[in-house]
């Protein structure tokens, strides 16, 4: 009798594999590019030959690898499985978990919800209580926030990067400036929170996957300083005037203890150099012009430009004429107008000595009154009790019947200038004759030397003659081009 022993070979799968995706997202997009890795729990991975299964279909057999990528279109969703053959032990086949994916060219026919930011709205979709961002492109889009949009002194700000579809995501942060290109200050951060402490332009957007799939950009924030600034002038005369001393200032409120370097910008001829304040030892009218500043921590980190500060050098004070002529026993009272509560008037004549006006006449505040006589024939001017000092005034005496009319103050230059003749008697004047530096200029029937523009070459001594009658010679001055 022949005994016949049958053999049953029993095939076992065993739901005991686990399959894993990076990134793990229920919602992923055309163009992601997708890792699956196929874990048997189960001696070393290269104890096992590996099938990677999508919607039953083998699409990897048998491979050594227990990983897969794969670039998703939209067809390829579904349900996505791997198995495990052991090389030695061929009857242990192990299977892993299901795992669904959802691939999106875009998001359609979903419920839709009108979400308002700012003054911005935005759709949305809801799937299963996750929000999908309605795209009419195949990226979402990052969504980048901040907590203000000026940095304290000395403090931070936090910018927020989120990426309102699914998870997994890491971020990207970007930064430029007016005077700079943009840089990547934050490259695959794991934290969607940034803070910052200089000012500049951000953006953000995130990323999962290896290679890399990109959100689009998020719009910008524009990051400032709260630092004032401003430039201010270390007096308060309302004037002032070429020669003086003057120092300009520029201020940071709210600076702190920082080392800040200063950048100055003019309009003016003059830049001030690199310092909180810049002292004129002689402001000229070449220093007139608008003043801005800006502090600067560091090659990042800066103020705004302050405000403009306006700055007015005169080139002649209030007490700037030249020659006066005068009849004897005019009266004539000189003003002194200047910044300082001090002034006084004095004078030198031609023979005698230096004094002040209340040793010969009377002084009135800062105006000196008196009646002229020839020994009034001398050089005036206004002195501070600081020893300040203004423009020198010659005034004559005359004795004949006849003065010139000169110009008050220094004249500009394409100003209009126009010089006379006078009697004691006041009457008007014709067939004048004038001269200029002892030659002659006009001698006609008019009673007026005009000079519709006065430039340099028209300074000089004028005088007058009339019936033979002649005036002293005035200086005409022409110092400045501008006023």
């Amino acid at each position: 009798m022949i005994l016949m022993r049958l053999s049953c070979v029993c095939l076992c799968f065993v739901v005991d594999a686990e399959l894993t995706l990076e990134p793990k997202s229920p919602y992923l997009f055309t163009g992601e590019c997708i890792t699956f890795t196929c874990d048997m729990r189960d001696g070393y991975d290269t104890d096992w030959h590996y099938t990677f299964n999508w919607n039953g279909q083998h699409i990897v057999s048998f491979d050594a690898n227990n990983s897969y990528s794969l670039n998703l279109t939209a067809d390829l969703s579904g349900d996505y499985q791997c198995i495990g053959h052991h090389k030695d032990l061929t009857n242990v086949t192990k299977q892993s978990n299901k795992v669904t994916l959802s691939v999106k060219e875009r998001a359609e026919n979903l419920q839709t919800v009108l979400f308002t930011s700012g003054c911005t709205s935005h759709s949305f979709y809801i799937i299963n209580n996750d929000i999908i961002l309605n795209q009419t492109a195949h990226r979402p889009t990052a969504t980048l926030r901040a907590d203000g949009t000026s940095i304290p002194v000395a403090g931070t700000l936090t910018l927020t990067c989120s990426v309102l579809v699914s998870g997994g995501w890491k971020y990207d942060w970007f930064r430029r400036t007016s005077d700079s290109y943009e840089t990547m200050i934050v490259a695959d951060g794991v934290q969607n929170s940034i803070s910052v402490s200089h000012e500049g332009i951000y953006r953000c957007r995130g990323r999962r996957g290896n290679p890399g799939f990109f959100t689009e950009d998020s719009d910008e924030i524009r990051i400032e300083k709260t630092c004032k600034i401003s430039v201010t002038r270390l007096h308060n005369w309302t004037q002032v005037y070429s020669g003086e001393a003057i120092t300009v200032r520029c201020e940071i409120q709210g600076g702190g203890d920082t080392e800040w370097e200063y950048e100055w910008r003019t309009t003016s001829s003059y830049t001030p150099p690199m310092h909180s304040e810049y002292r004129l030892s002689s402001a000229s009218v070449f220093c007139s012009g608008d003043y801005w500043c800006k502090g600067r921590r560091d090659l990042y980190s800066s103020t705004v430009w302050s405000d403009a500060f306006t700055l007015t050098v005169s080139c002649k004070s209030d007490f700037s004429l030249n020659v006066l002529q005068h009849f004897t026993s005019d009266s004539v009272s000189l003003s002194c107008e200047g910044n300082s509560a001090e002034w006084r008037v004095k004078r030198f004549p031609e023979h005698g000595y230096m004094s002040h006006c209340s040793d010969w006449w009377r002084m009135t505040g800062f105006t000196c009154n008196m009646m002229l006589s020839w020994y009034d024939t001398a050089v005036y001017w206004c002195e501070s009790g600081s020893g300040e000092f203004s423009n020198a005034v010659n005034i004559t005496a005359n004795y004949t019947n006849i003065v010139l009319v000169s110009p008050v103050h220094p004249v500009a230059e394409g100003d209009s200038v126009t010089l006379g003749c006078v009697l004691r008697t006041d009457d008007s004047l014709s067939n004048v004759t004038f001269y200029k530096n002892g030659k002659l200029v006009q001698n006609d029937d008019r009673g007026e030397l005009n000079i519709s523009a006065v430039s340099k070459s028209d300074e000089g001594f004028y005088k007058c003659e009339y019936s033979g009658s002649e005036s002293s010679e005035s200086w005409m001055s022409v110092k400045c081009e501008y006023d």
